[in-house]
């Protein structure tokens, strides 16, 4: 339970982003804010953990930092500014859907009735906590945040297969992924918007707090519930960052909340909670190292949570942990594939409660 509540605060976290965007920052910039929110804190990470990337590793931080950053940013703020917040929203609050779906064929994970139930009732709760009547449809803005979803569902999906090298923490990891997205944006950025206009204290303020507490941190915390939960059950956690916007937005904004809301606001927490429950099942993790296999059962539910398990080290010794019973040796088959880079599969942000849409 502890592990939930701690990855839990990364999308409620991410629900300030609205409200900062809109009170701190200059206005139209969404590539720029994207670009300052990723690269700095990615490379102040790299600079604190004194750690780079080895082997297979360079280029899975780089398909992870594209899915979980450069791509899904980027999209994100292309569906914001073509779409109605609340629309916006509802295109994201299927991400766990879509993450429940990968996770069967690429972690074993079994996709029941229950979290099919949670997923819908949760994307019904977030339309109503921040979808309007007079909200309009718009054919680009409705691909990229379908888009959007799809690439922070394959992120988080694939950064539980591939877990993380032996030896390499959380926070090294985080920094590799913010960085690879910070530079797959900066250029992106400046093509797009041109150069950036003159900063003041209190933009600089803005930028500040979403690369340290909003990105750094939270994403932190983001990529270490992945290496403790299934995939769905972190994937679920993301419907709180649109509750969060819209109390944010409550609370420091002045904007109203109706019984409505209220309402919506309950079914997506209950969602969420259903969420973790449908994760939490009986899983069979086998590990090889140096050539050998061992096997053991764990139990991963949403009260208690297994240790991570650290995968793939290097290719001379690869380690990588499947979450489902599958026979071990088909197991050992992929992992020497993955370690040889032949087996690359194909394939958690706020939102604001009623206008544009900030990750």
């Amino acid at each position: 339970m502890r592990t939930v509540a701690l990855t839990a605060l990364a999308p409620l976290a991410w629900g300030s982003t609205y409200a900062v965007t809109t009170e701190l920052l200059p206005a139209d910039r969404p590539l720029l804010t994207a670009t300052l929110r990723a690269l700095p804190a990615g490379l102040v990470l790299l600079a604190v953990t004194r750690r780079l990337p080895s082997g297979s590793w360079w280029w899975r931080s780089a398909v992870l930092g594209t899915l979980n950053i450069g791509v899904f940013f980027a999209l994100l703020f292309v569906a914001a500014y073509r779409l109605p917040g609340g629309v916006a929203a509802v295109l994201g609050a299927i991400q766990p859907l879509l993450a429940a779906g990968l996770a069967v064929p690429l972690l074993g994970e079994r996709l029941g009735r229950r979290a099919l139930l949670a997923g819908t009732v949760g994307v019904f709760g977030v339309a109503l906590v921040v979808l309007r009547a007079t909200a309009r449809l718009d054919a680009i803005g409705v691909l990229a945040g379908l888009a959007g979803a799809g690439a922070m569902a394959a992120g988080t999906v694939l950064t539980k297969r591939w877990g993380r090298p032996e030896g390499v923490s959380p926070l090294a990891l985080t920094g590799w992924q913010l960085t690879a997205g910070g530079l797959l944006l900066l250029p992106v950025a400046a093509l797009v918007e041109g150069a950036p206009p003159a900063l003041s204290g209190t933009n600089l303020l803005g930028y500040g707090y979403l690369a340290v507490a909003n990105t750094a941190l939270a994403y932190w915390v983001w990529f270490r519930g992945i290496g403790r939960l299934p995939a769905t059950s972190v994937a679920f956690l993301g419907l709180l960052s649109p509750v969060s916007a819209a109390v944010i937005g409550w609370a420091a904004l002045g904007q109203s909340l109706n019984a409505v809301q209220l309402l919506g606001m309950a079914l997506a927490l209950g969602s969420t909670l259903l969420g973790q429950r449908s994760a939490g099942r009986p899983a069979t993790t086998v590990v090889a190292t140096s050539g050998s296999t061992s096997t053991s059962s764990t139990a991963t539910t949403s009260t208690a949570s297994a240790p991570a398990v650290p995968a793939a080290a290097t290719p001379a010794a690869p380690t990588v942990t499947a979450t489902a019973p599958v026979p071990a040796l088909a197991l050992a088959a992929i992992r020497e594939g993955e370690a040889r880079g032949a087996d690359l599969p194909q394939g958690g942000g706020p939102v604001e409660p009623a206008g544009r849409v900030a990750r």
